[in-house]
């Protein structure tokens, strides 16, 4: 009987033992596992800031807003240390309109409101691009629209940069944001330009 017992206990124990070997196998392979997309998540950010650096473009949809028709397509690159910004856009009224850099590329909400205001990381006054009396980061200006109903905007800059990690310079994670009105440069915070009518997110 007692050698049944011991028998027994000697089988429970080897279970128990297999068991916890299996356990720890599985520990080790989910760890493995983690390491490896950690790694793989690391290669995807490198060829992202490659990528940035050799020129290659990011491009996004600028969606209508504030019950607009006005919809259309940004792309930016930068090479050589300046980012440019080609923006083509419908269904906005002919004449002229702005187009500023707001702070989160949320564009969300119905009047474009969710994407926060200009960005101004330096903490100037608004103005038009390059016064020396200051000027938001985010402070484009005006493009024109023509009868057709199509703007077009291109503009360059060494005040930005794509995934740089500087806050006062990387434009990712940001907005691209068109007005109904005109930017009159003078007024405070934004311009008076009036209705958000297209939002675009800048990511990548």
């Amino acid at each position: 009987m007692k050698k049944a017992q011991i028998l027994l206990l000697s089988f429970a124990l080897i279970a128990f033992i297999g068991c916890k070997n299996e356990t720890k196998k599985v520990e080790d392979e989910v760890v493995q596992e983690i390491e490896e997309v950690e790694e793989e998540i690391k290669e995807v950010e490198e060829e992202i800031k490659e990528a940035y650096v050799a020129g290659t473009p990011i491009s996004f949809a600028l969606e209508a807003k504030s019950e607009s028709k006005a919809h259309g397509k940004a792309a930016m690159f930068e090479k050589d240390g300046t980012v440019t910004l080609e923006v083509k856009i419908t269904g906005l009224a002919a004449g002229a309109h702005a187009i500023h850099i707001h702070e989160k590329a949320d564009c969300s909400s119905p009047d474009g409101k969710s994407s926060g205001g200009h960005w101004n990381p330096t903490f100037e006054d608004h103005g038009k691009w390059g016064d020396a009396t200051g000027y938001h980061k985010g402070d484009i200006g005006n493009f024109v629209v023509s009868e057709d109903g199509i703007g077009k905007v291109s503009f360059s800059t060494d005040e930005w940069c794509l995934g740089c990690g500087d806050e006062k310079k990387d434009v990712i994670g940001k907005a691209i944001v068109v007005h109904q009105g005109v930017d009159d440069f003078t007024s405070q915070p934004s311009g008076a330009a009036g209705a958000r009518v297209s939002c675009g997110g800048i990511i990548h």
